[in-house]
């Protein structure tokens, strides 16, 4: 089964055909960074407006990179929510337009559980290792670890769409916190990659920065108390400018800083592995693809069994979609009048009511 994907929940506009929900014969990801660094962060309208430019070369682009015709596909799969509703509604329409005049059915798919499911999509082989033109392993359940700029929440999942949410963060999600540190100390955007970069030459130990929420049971997140710590360490440092002269002290906080919220991370997954009994556990969204947070995982984690999707499919893209959308098709297909939904829970049904 080769189904259509189509991804537009925020600033990249992305469509993918993968076959049997494994095998990813197309990923196409058009990046708006261009458009949104001068003003430090995504502006839905003018994401909106890029998505409708793009929408339609990108999902020719990627079932011709699947060497097939749009009649060949199976089903069109597209992102229902959560996201900015301006830019779901671009791939919503797209894909309902597209699903109607082929005659396919229209499968929608929630944004996390896309990011929950990335683990299984590859090439050749997927984060698990197993070869994706093979008949998948019996499916075994882990735990979930999603981190992004705008998601950060652990989950246990124990089928392709079957989930129970442990914790969520209680106000910024990790990458939109370390956004706003590099923000705020003028390194540009988007700022979790560059500060990451720098953080590989700094000493984690310089800055005794928070670690929200570790001594309380339970799994939430908290980031807003470090991002303004170190806000304020810069401030007493002389500000941003005087910090950014400085190398050392400028990797030096970077590291410090990720430091407190790569703790926070796993003090939450390996919680929840133990809590569950469970020894697999796989880490998804764009943090995802963070060397610091990499490399902790292995170090701390040792006894677990980690994937880490490639990075292609850690940001968002629409490979994602169309792979669990293989595991949802037997459901069947969402009524034309299905709109987007900004706040989709992770938990129901995600095809929506005529």
């Amino acid at each position: 089964m080769r189904i259509l994907g189509i991804e537009t929940s925020c600033d990249e506009t992305a469509a993918a055909v993968v076959q049997d929900g494994r095998r990813v014969l197309s990923n196409r990801v058009l990046s708006q960074i261009p458009l949104h660094e001068v003003y430090g962060g995504v502006v839905p309208e003018i994401a909106s407006r890029a998505h409708v430019e793009a929408i339609i070369p990108m999902v020719r682009g990627a079932v011709e990179d699947a060497g097939m015709a749009l009649a060949d596909l199976d089903a069109v799969a597209v992102t229902r929510g959560p996201g900015l509703v301006g830019c779901l509604l671009v791939g919503m329409e797209t894909a309902k337009a597209l699903a109607l005049a082929l005659g396919k059915p229209l499968i929608c798919v929630q944004h996390i559980a896309g990011h929950l499911y990335s683990p299984y999509l590859g090439r050749e082989r997927d984060a698990w290792g197993a070869e994706v033109s093979a008949p998948p392993p019996p499916f075994e359940p882990y735990i979930g670890l999603v981190v992004s700029g705008g998601h950060s929440s652990v989950v246990l999942v124990e089928g392709p769409a079957r989930f129970t949410v442990l914790g969520e963060t209680l106000d910024d999600a990790v990458g939109e916190a370390y956004d706003k540190v590099a923000k705020h100390m003028g390194l540009g955007y988007p700022g979790g990659p560059l500060l990451d970069r720098l953080a590989q030459d700094g000493d984690p130990r310089s800055f005794a920065f928070p670690r929200s929420l570790l001594d309380r049971t339970g799994f939430d997140f908290s980031f807003s108390g470090v991002k303004t710590a170190v806000a304020r360490a810069v401030d007493s440092m002389g500000g941003p400018q005087a910090v950014r002269a400085d190398a050392v002290l400028l990797a030096n906080i970077c590291a410090s800083f990720q430091a407190a919220a790569v703790d926070v991370l796993l003090d939450r997954a390996g919680r929840a592995l133990r809590r569950h009994r469970l020894r697999r556990i796989a880490v998804t969204g764009g943090v995802a693809c963070n060397r610091g947070l990499r490399a902790a995982l292995r170090a701390r984690l040792k006894d677990a069994c980690i994937a880490l999707p490639d990075p292609e499919f850690c940001t968002d893209n629409a490979a994602m979609i169309a792979g669990l959308a293989y595991h949802l098709a037997p459901q069947g297909g969402s009524p034309p009048t299905v709109n987007a939904t900004a706040s989709l829970a992770l938990a129901g049904d995600w095809r929506g009511g005529a």
